[in-house]
């Protein structure tokens, strides 16, 4: 049988490489040894279509019949779950929790989407085609990223062993504005934390004429239809190389605004000295929900900037998350 798809790219589209700074600190956040009372299962996510690649942590002696609760982790920028997941996912099972750690889809080992290059046949009998095609990785979307999430719940509410009922999601810098965001639009979440969240441009008026603009120019094919060679970072982020803005991507799609709708208690942990975006817009998001009678945490993490919290600040914003979700998901 002739496959179904030909595939034009290099193992470095598959596995992309760790800038320099990222490298170092994957080195300094290399995670220790599974502990012995903790399962690690490597499951298979679908979202959309597209296979994510997951990992799942379980208490490994916990008693026939439990309900547990249950923590979604989601990256932030280049992460993957062998990253932040695969430190903070044996912690939570040795609390009590099921934590599900996975690849947003064209991130790490996950699938991506394909975009042809050439017309599309009819397909055959077996509704198989044969084209020329181009990954899709690297995309920061918060379209496709908040579905791939959505995805991950609609997986761990159907795992055996897991209260349905007591869902939590945990997110950090870009997947912290992610987490904000499906927490305001999912009833399933019950239980939120967001560390050093990146909140995102809003409703800024002239980054919306620019999104908009963009989205005419990839309509009309009078630019990339999905960035590839256009949409890299810039600026402190320019060091994600391997990683692809598309604005158009994220029109519709406000952090902030999704926090006004959001009813689960929600913990928010910034780093005193961020420098990538401003706690002073994630602090005011604290203080509506407070207002509006919903239980909101906000913890300054001292002495540290955006990426302290996966250093020196790791294990202060662990404690602290994990007291937030044992308060809530675990009454």
């Amino acid at each position: 049988m002739k496959p179904s798809h030909i595939f034009f790219l290099t193992l470095s589209l598959l596995c992309p490489p760790l800038p320099a700074d990222d490298k170092r600190a994957e080195t300094k956040s290399a995670p220790a040894p599974l502990p012995a009372d903790v399962e690690k299962r490597t499951v298979q996510i679908w979202s959309d279509g597209t296979r994510m690649a997951a990992h799942l942590y379980l208490p490994k002696h916990h008693k026939p019949g439990d309900r547990l609760p249950a923590v979604v982790l989601c990256a932030g920028t280049g992460g993957t779950k062998e990253h932040t997941g695969s430190r903070l996912g044996p912690i939570l099972a040795q609390h009590g929790y099921v934590a599900l750690a996975f690849d947003y889809r064209g991130w790490g080992e996950s699938d991506s989407r394909l975009m042809s290059v050439e017309p599309q046949p009819q397909p055959g009998a077996q509704q198989e085609i044969t084209i020329k095609v181009k990954p899709l990785r690297g995309q920061m979307s918060y379209a496709e990223q908040t579905e791939d999430i959505r995805a991950a719940i609609s997986y761990i509410v159907g795992e055996p062993g897991v209260d349905a009922a007591r869902i939590g999601l945990w997110g950090t810098s870009y997947g912290g504005g992610l987490v904000i965001w499906v927490a305001g639009n999912d009833p399933r979440v019950k239980c939120m934390a967001a560390q050093v969240p990146g909140m995102g441009a809003g409703s800024n008026p002239a980054a919306m004429k620019a999104a908009y603009d963009l989205a005419t120019k990839q309509a009309r094919g009078e630019t990339e239809p999905v960035p590839i060679e256009t949409g890299k970072l810039t600026g402190a982020l320019a060091r994600y190389t391997a990683m692809r803005r598309n604005p158009v991507k994220s029109i519709g799609f406000s952090a902030t605004e999704a926090s006004a709708k959001i009813t689960a208690p929600s913990l928010f942990v910034v780093a005193e000295k961020e420098e990538l975006s401003g706690n002073a817009a994630v602090e005011s998001v604290h203080h509506d929900l407070v207002k509006r009678g919903v239980p909101s945490g906000f913890h300054v993490i001292k002495d540290i900037t955006h990426y302290g919290v996966y250093a020196e600040g790791f294990a202060e914003a662990t404690r602290v998350e994990l007291e937030w979700f044992d308060a809530h998901l675990k009454k």
